[in-house]
């Protein structure tokens, strides 16, 4: 792990929520010397909860492009963040889109690093859309599960899984991939992702804005806060890599709920009116999606690592509400 002041860390894909939290934890760590955000856009860049020393850069990069990625990654970065890439109902309807993204650019990232800056710490969020669905509802999933994806967002997320656990065993970087639950609540507006809809139905009525629900309220979900989920993040990078033997790959933990638990949180919190702003909507193609994703799994592994425990979705929502709401006065 890099000495105190001295990390120097880019985050692809930090326009967006997760990159830009992230980012703002990362202000204020004092561990961290140097940040630059990219995203297909110029990512802002999010205030400091106090204040920061840490000298930052945003610009808009064309990851699919040879010549941007080697004006970015250079060898004097030892922290890289891989959080840029096409979400799963979005991967879905634009295949070519989707390999271009999140394939082709992450392998020519991690090929160039490979080359250029040997034994650097990639951290690599992925997704348990890899696994595909679970021999039974209540089958619960290991990281010595087969992945067998069902869909081209999970093919493309486990081929770089592989190719990046295969680079660590060789030494060639030093990878952490992190599978990540379904992160909700997210501000802001939806997104290409199948799994949009598990924020939308909490975040649209808490701004007097209806949702639409398109998939059953028996449904389950495999989901995290935010504030988990990137707490999580950076424990990835101060795990002595000694500690991984084997694989890289851990499944950060996470809570199951049902879409009507998460409804009923939303009433607690939220009341009638607006509970009554969720409208149930089916569609068949993205309920098809997220059919295909584990719902109970083991985190065991996770938990030895020392990664954090998530709390309960009335909790989640409620950190939502005092971090965004609260905070904006809207979510959009």
């Amino acid at each position: 792990m890099a000495s105190q002041a001295s990390i120097n860390c880019i985050i692809t894909g930090a326009g967006g929520f997760i990159g830009q939290a992230l980012a703002s934890t990362l202000l204020t760590d004092p561990k961290v010397s140097k940040l630059t955000l990219t995203d297909v856009f110029e990512p802002p860049i999010p205030e400091a909860k106090t204040e920061s020393k840490v000298e930052t850069s945003s610009s808009p990069a064309d990851l699919t492009s040879l010549e941007t990625c080697q004006s970015l990654f250079t060898p004097k970065l030892n922290l890289i963040y891989l959080l840029h890439g096409i979400m799963s109902g979005a991967a879905e309807a634009n295949f070519e889109l989707g390999l271009k993204v999140n394939l082709d650019s992450t392998r020519q990232i991690l090929d160039l690093l490979r080359n250029t800056n040997p034994g650097v710490k990639v951290i690599y969020p992925s997704t348990t859309a890899v696994y595909g669905p679970p021999a039974t509802p209540t089958t619960r999933i290991s990281e010595l599960n087969t992945p067998v994806p069902g869909s081209s967002y999970g093919a493309q997320k486990h081929i770089c899984e592989t190719l990046l656990d295969d680079y660590s065993r060789r030494g060639f970087l030093d990878g952490r991939i992190c599978r990540l639950p379904t992160v909700t609540v997210r501000p802001g507006k939806p997104t290409g992702a199948a799994s949009s809809f598990a924020s939308g139905i909490f975040r649209e009525p808490l701004n007097g804005e209806k949702a639409i629900l398109p998939v059953s309220k028996d449904l389950e979900l495999w989901i995290c806060s935010p504030r988990t989920v990137v707490r999580n993040l950076i424990l990835a990078r101060d795990i002595p890599k000694e500690k991984f033997p084997g694989t890289r790959i851990v499944n950060l933990p996470g809570i199951t709920v049902t879409i009507k638990e998460m409804l009923n949180a939303l009433e607690v919190v939220g009341g009638d009116k607006i509970l009554n702003l969720v409208e149930e909507k089916r569609d068949e193609e993205i309920e098809k999606i997220v059919l295909n994703w584990p719902t109970r799994l083991d985190t065991s592994r996770a938990k030895q690592l020392g990664y954090v425990e998530d709390g309960s979705i009335e909790n989640t929502l409620k950190a939502y509400i005092d971090d965004y709401v609260h905070k904006t006065g809207e979510t959009n």
